[in-house]
């Protein structure tokens, strides 16, 4: 391992409790890396207004840091054992190539405040996409929902069968969800786009660091102006951003649990793509729906996250090292969370409908709502139409395309409002 940036004359490191303490945190840093090059390129330019760096070693500084995130998306350079963690192999380059102008880079910073931006910008880009991907499954489920508004689905209460419902309604509902998950996503970037740069380790520095251009520079939306706060909001930001993510995971969870029903053999409502199904090393006859029960699955991830780092904020103010551990919750939690939903939106296109399969499954018994609520329209109290119309004797085999067509409550089949849903989504793409 290069020398440590913190490590003092006469003390001898011990090479375990360094491993203990480093942990995987040179592994984890990479999902940050090309961030940390951004922000310290900002902070550079900062040092250079105020008089650190003249404009020769902030020209030399740029090249190289340019130069570092080249050789890392290439692989020429490669975050490893060698480092601490990625802030000090950042530095411990430009030393290496610039010499005293690289020494210079940490000027007025921390490595408190250099993980905090890389957070800050790392869960940017996430919820960014997150955004973009939930916005992307609802636009698949309005335009199925308009084009198989008609077709008669069974809708189940408890697991039962309960009324006449349609697929145009089951659409319907994952994507005023998957809006509402899309809008969650950009208030959550908007309220996390806030520079912490220029904080240092939470209670700033002697120096008129130019915190307005690095806040710029970065396109952050605004300066988090406390030193003292950058640091205790480190873990709450996360949890947030988990949050959102969590919020998507669970209508994804639901959704996965309904396919997960509708392709068994006892419904056969649902046929799903090839791709998204596996077989079985032992039993020739199955095709198992492994895909969309990991999707399931993939709620967990965030719910484990956000516990984690809950559990690590039982601190008080100031920086603690507890905080190192909230990095690894955030990737697993987002890099399991991003995956499932990206696989979302193709499965939605291509997944096929069982007409006959869902018809067959509409029995009398499923019409006996809309008797009773007739029966009240024409000026029978609702208690009694509902006596009368839990009677079996009056339940006949219903016409499910006269069932869905009466339903016109706002929301219901007959008035689905999906040009409200699609506006949401016009607003959501402005």
């Amino acid at each position: 391992m290069a020398e440590l940036l913190w490590q003092k004359p006469g003390v001898k490191v011990d090479d375990r409790i360094q491993q203990f303490c480093a942990g995987d945190d040179v592994i984890l840093d990479r999902e940050f890396f090309l961030f940390d090059i951004d922000a310290s390129r900002a902070h550079a330019q900062g040092l250079q207004q105020i008089g650190i760096l003249d404009a020769d070693e902030l020209s030399g500084l740029e090249h190289e840091l340019g130069v570092l995130a080249q050789d890392f998306r290439s692989g020429a350079f490669v975050l490893d054992g060698r480092y601490e963690d990625g802030h000090s192999a950042i530095e411990a380059r430009l030393i290496e190539r610039l010499g005293d102008a690289g020494r210079k880079i940490h000027t007025g910073r921390s490595r408190n405040d250099q993980v905090l931006v890389a957070t800050r910008l790392w869960l940017r880009d996430r919820l960014a996409t997150l955004a973009a991907l939930c916005r992307e499954t609802a636009q698949v489920a309005l335009a199925r929902a308009q084009a198989e508004a008609s077709l008669p689905l069974p809708g189940y209460t408890h697991l039962q069968r309960a009324v006449v419902s349609s697929a145009g309604m089951w659409w319907a509902a994952w994507a005023e969800g998957f809006i509402d998950n899309a809008v969650r996503a950009r208030q959550t970037l908007a309220w996390v786009d806030a520079n912490p740069l220029g904080s240092a380790a939470g209670y700033g520095v002697n120096l008129p660091l130019a915190r307005e251009h690095t806040t710029a520079a970065l396109g952050f939306g605004r300066m988090q102006v406390s030193a003292a706060y950058a640091q205790l909001s480190r873990g709450k930001f996360e949890m947030a951003a988990i949050e959102a993510l969590a919020s998507a995971l669970l209508d994804l969870r639901r959704l996965a649990w309904d396919l997960s029903l509708f392709t068994t053999a006892e419904f056969g409502f649902v046929a799903l793509p090839a791709q998204y199904t596996t077989g079985s090393s032992i039993m020739p006859n199955k095709r198992n729906p492994d895909v969309i029960e990991l999707m399931r699955a993939s709620y967990s991830a965030a719910a484990a996250a956000r516990t984690e780092i809950e559990q690590l904020l039982s601190l008080p103010s100031g920086y603690h090292r507890d905080l190192q551990f909230s990095k690894g919750a955030i990737f697993h939690a987002f890099g399991r969370g991003l995956g499932a939903l990206e696989l979302l939106p193709d499965l939605l296109r291509n997944l096929e409908w069982k007409p006959d399969a869902m018809r067959a499954a509409l029995d009398p018994s499923m019409y006996a709502t809309d008797l009773a609520v007739d029966l009240a329209r024409d000026g029978l109290p609702f208690r009694e139409a509902y006596r009368l119309a839990a009677d079996p004797a009056r339940w006949s085999q219903g016409d499910p395309a006269a069932s869905l067509a009466a339903r016109v409550s706002p929301g219901a089949a007959a008035d689905l409002r999906l040009d409200a849903l699609r506006q949401r989504l016009v607003e959501l793409e402005a």
